[in-house]
């Protein structure tokens, strides 16, 4: 199995999670199996193709505006994370994930090592 091919089944199964809490907190059964993914219930259809803005968010920092005005090439930001430390996955700046930077053919990737459990999702959506 490839890098590529694994990476597809973590996003697979982090997909599948999402599908079955949302179906579970619909009261519809929850999605079984591939191909049950491909024809989602009717009640979750209407919001499948609502368009989202997914960030995987490094580290972050606080700086004046004399500061980042002084910012140039090689220029060193600190970040409040430390080296090895999960980044954080965000979608619409609410964290449902955390994981690891990977190289699937030359391009940056993101292997989901923990997921935030549906309740929790749904508790920082309100908030």
């Amino acid at each position: 199995m490839s890098d590529e091919e694994a990476v597809d089944l973590d996003t697979f199964d982090a997909e599948k999670e999402m599908m079955e809490a949302l179906a579970q907190e619909a009261g519809s059964k929850a999605v079984a199996s591939p191909a049950a993914a491909s024809a989602p219930d009717p009640s979750l259809e209407r919001i499948l193709d609502i368009p989202l803005l997914l960030s995987a968010q490094l580290g972050n920092t606080r700086m004046l505006i004399k500061d980042l005005l002084q910012l140039g090439p090689g220029s060193i930001v600190e970040l409040d994370k430390l080296a090895g430390e999960p980044l954080e996955i965000l979608v619409n700046d609410k964290l449902v994930a955390r994981g690891e930077v990977v190289m699937v053919n030359e391009k940056f990737g993101v292997r989901l090592t923990d997921v935030v459990s549906p309740t929790e999702r749904v508790n920082k959506l309100r908030s």
